[in-house]
């Protein structure tokens, strides 16, 4: 997935709107407006670098005379200490845009850490990780964008770009077929449609009217192994459940195509970076 810096300039806007508000009083009270430096930012603790053009974008758009110097690229596994950007010119621009610019780069970044602790755990099967719809409101497109960093695979990105249908769903249609009937008769033919299941009669169901992805949910390991006996590559299988990083191995054993993680997202921990300042006579 490629970074669009254009459709994420407003929630680059509206963080900096929601930061600083009408002024930094503490800011503008203590550091000369003339007074220049530089600012560096650099990792606390081992990680994967997500974000870094966000961070960028937060500065610049602050005071379009800063100038950013990359250290370091996303997807980069960066070490305690390492320096991944540099900022240069008005102190109390560096200093009002600082905690934003964090926000972006430690979510983002801790996104991207935790996504490759689970791509490495699955390196020796063929599943592949993916996310969910479980993102911080505003800010899907850079949490997916942080999976992909990491080494994962995008889910649909919302409503509108694929047909999951869910229990609720194949209650209100009267059964699996149903549904997944109603849906063809709605969607362009190049939409794939995917069902929820979770025995091995709704199986049997999905596949007689040909669903294209199956997704396997809250079922054990062993009954997704014999469900992927039975799919037989019929279709495309998919897992979710109570995914975690010391059950992944089994379900990734079964031979499922995907492996959806909610916890990508919803339970990743922020990184630990800093931005660091200089003044004129420290450089």
């Amino acid at each position: 997935m490629k970074l669009d810096l254009r459709a994420i300039k407003p929630a680059v806007f509206r963080a900096l709107e929601e930061d600083i508000g009408f002024a930094d009083i503490t800011t503008s009270s203590i550091v000369p407006g003339e007074q220049t430096g530089k600012g560096v930012l650099f990792f606390k603790e081992p990680g994967i670098l997500a974000g870094l053009q966000v961070a960028e974008l937060v500065f610049v758009t602050l005071d379009p005379s800063l100038k950013t110097i990359p250290r370091a690229k996303d997807g980069e596994a960066v070490a305690a200490g390492q320096a991944v950007l540099e900022v240069e010119g008005s102190l109390q621009s560096i200093l009002t845009a600082e905690r934003v610019a964090l926000n972006f780069l430690q979510r983002m970044s801790g996104i991207a850490t935790r996504t490759a602790r689970f791509v490495e755990l699955v390196r020796y099967y063929n599943a592949k990780i993916s996310d969910t719809r479980k993102t911080t409101p505003g800010m899907r497109p850079l949490e997916k964008y942080a999976i992909t960093v990491g080494g994962g695979r995008n889910h649909r990105f919302g409503l509108f770009d694929a047909v999951v249908i869910k229990d609720n769903h194949i209650r209100i249609a009267g059964g699996i077929k149903e549904a997944i009937m109603k849906a063809r008769h709605q969607i362009p033919h190049t939409t794939k449609v995917e069902v929820e299941v979770n025995s091995m009669e709704r199986i049997e169901e999905a596949l007689e009217v040909k669903a294209d992805i199956i997704l396997l949910d809250n079922m054990s390991p062993e009954a997704i192994r014999e469900a992927v006996d039975l799919i037989a590559g019929r279709a495309i299988t998919e897992v979710s459940g109570d995914v975690t990083e010391e059950t992944i191995v089994d379900y990734a054993k079964t031979g499922v195509d995907y492996i959806t993680v909610g916890a990508l997202t919803s339970a990743a921990r922020w990184l630990d970076i800093s931005l660091e300042l200089q003044t004129g006579d420290q450089q």
